[in-house]
């Protein structure tokens, strides 16, 4: 008889250590988790939270600043992130090296909704890995109340007139492969003397240059520590906005189109409810919200025929026609990156 109960005893803690064990891991008891890791500043809050209220899960949240610094963390292991937020020539590295998974887009309807401009492009030719989430340009984002020359060049972020009031990005991508479109040469160019060029300009200019950011350009240019700033094209418009002293302008050298995308990586524990989350944020009611919130240019066909007039009608941010044509898309630069990587660290240590 007592070692029946023994027996029992024994089966009843074997039943309590494997329903606690469950518990830990979230199959029962707690909320599923979703994790989401996206650009600083790049969605509105409140999207979230109604995901999360909509769907009981709870969404968590991280960021980073630039596509090299994702990727660095994705490859380092640790963190199995469900959505991210790659650039197009990110996208293009993720894929390459078999980092993503393939989406379901029948669990997608809103993928509908995407502008055919927007698809079947370069870096994912068959949308197999990706939806597009917002679109833009980098251009130069000044106070006319506090620069009296013409501001029609990149040239105009090396005036020394302006000497430690300019702000240039933290992106190697971006400043590199814009310097390159100012001496003439493609931003997505592989030849090794027009890399150096471009990075002897650079350390010619860093002098002069205030710092290099991502999203703190801002707040120096509103407080008039800055004048003149690389820029996205979405804080250019929501800062005019607020501040009309203040003027985004295209170069007339060119500039580069840069579309960023949501997917799924491969390493995801949690792919249906990511699909979910995809899906929800290309919904028109959805969509809108974000767009007006984040201030950039949307892909989704659906939410833009709901913008108001005067933000449709702003040809900086929807331009007729296809807005590929006289730009470049970023391209993945594959074994030429080191190139990149060796000139970006020559430039930040001068």
């Amino acid at each position: 008889m007592r070692s029946r109960y023994l027996i029992i005893l024994l089966v009843v803690i074997l039943v309590f250590a494997a329903l606690f064990a469950a518990y830990k891991l979230g199959y029962f008891g707690k909320k599923a988790t979703l994790s989401v890791y996206n650009f600083g500043e790049y969605v509105d809050p409140s999207v979230i939270e109604e995901f999360e209220k909509k769907y009981d899960i709870k969404v968590v949240y991280e960021t980073y600043s630039t596509n090299e610094e994702m990727l660095a963390k994705m490859k380092a292991g640790g963190n199995a992130y469900d959505v991210i937020f790659p650039s197009a020539y990110m996208l293009e590295v993720l894929i390459a090296e078999g980092m993503l998974s393939p989406l379901d887009h029948d669990k997608i309807p809103n993928y509908a909704n995407i502008d055919p401009m927007f698809k079947g492009l370069s870096c994912d030719p068959e949308d197999k890995y990706s939806a597009p989430y917002f679109w833009g340009t980098v251009g130069i984002l000044y106070n006319s109340d506090l620069v009296d020359d013409t501001v029609d060049s990149w040239w105009a972020l090396h005036n020394l007139k302006y000497f430690g009031k300019v702000i240039m990005f933290d992106s190697m991508r971006d400043t590199i492969g814009l310097t390159l479109k100012m001496l003439g040469y493609s931003m997505n160019s592989i030849d090794p003397g027009e890399i150096d060029q471009a990075k002897e300009v650079l350390i010619r200019q860093k002098p002069m240059v205030r710092s290099y950011e991502i999203d703190a350009y801002k707040d120096s240019l509103l407080s008039g520590d800055a004048v003149m700033s690389m820029a996205w094209s979405g804080d250019a418009f929501m800062i005019i906005s607020e501040h009309p002293e203040f003027k985004y302008v295209i170069p007339k050298e060119g500039t580069g189109v840069w579309v960023d995308y949501m997917a799924i990586p491969a390493d995801s524990k949690n792919k249906e409810y990511a699909q979910k989350f995809i899906d929800f944020m290309l919904s028109p009611e959805i969509g809108l919200k974000n767009t007006l919130a984040v201030g950039y240019s949307t892909p989704n066909d659906a939410v833009k025929g709901l913008l108001p007039e005067a933000t449709r009608d702003n040809k900086a941010a929807y331009p007729d026609g296809n807005v590929f044509e006289g730009s470049e898309f970023g391209k993945d630069l594959k074994e030429a990156t080191e190139l990149y990587d060796q000139a970006w660290t020559e430039i930040k240590s001068k």
